[in-house]
């Protein structure tokens, strides 16, 4: 547990984040071996775990603390936003195997990222790692289950964007975490169903 948080009665989720030596093009070494991590890979531990803090209740959590593993196996663009969606349903695995199925599951709500963007010629969704690097906008999205947005990253990389473009990524943005939730409760089965759940509690002797 963080010292801030000893004896508080709240838990805490956060999460590692790290590219491993052949998920990309050119071998990359691991962190470990240079012993320091670069800020790219803080920052993005730092999203990913404002993300899934996002759909937790800490204080129904109890004094425990969640450390999600996100190593990157291939490389391809929008590794963050694949992090968060796949983080999720880690997540829900663990508050499970520990949920003593009475009271409110910690889990609130689903949670889903995607990467968004405006290329040469038009909005993209899901960009590789080519498309990308020639966009002119780039934007990440993370959104709830219930349509409420966690997070928006949006950068003019060639070039700006007006409140159209804007309002048309985010749309697209809406459709692929509609469609990553869906998967995310495929993937969870029956699970998914606790979700946002609060169960009776045992009633006192």
């Amino acid at each position: 547990m963080p010292r801030w948080l000893k004896g508080s009665g709240q838990g805490w989720v956060t999460a590692e984040y790290s590219l491993l030596p052949r998920s990309t093009q050119t071998r990359v070494s691991r962190e470990a071996a240079k012993g320091k991590q670069t800020g790219r890979t803080v920052e993005i531990q730092r999203l990913i775990g404002r993300a899934l803090r996002a759909v937790v209740d800490l204080e129904a959590l109890g004094e425990r603390s969640i450390t999600i593993d996100c190593d990157v196996i291939q490389a391809d663009g929008g590794t963050r936003t694949a992090s968060i969606t796949g983080a999720f349903v880690a997540l829900v695995d663990a508050v499970d195997f520990t949920f003593c199925g009475a009271g409110k599951f910690p889990i609130t709500d689903f949670c889903a990222a995607i990467s968004v963007g405006i290329g040469p010629d038009g909005p993209i969704t899901d960009l590789c790692y080519e498309e990308d690097s020639a966009a002119i906008v780039d934007m990440n999205v993370v959104r709830t289950g219930s349509g409420n947005m966690v997070e928006v990253q949006g950068t003019g990389e060639h070039g700006t964007f007006n409140r159209d473009e804007l309002n048309a990524l985010l749309d697209l943005a809406e459709a692929a975490t509609d469609e990553l939730m869906a998967k995310q409760r495929e993937v969870l089965g029956t699970t998914a169903d606790k979700v946002g759940k609060v169960y009776p509690t045992a009633p006192e002797v």
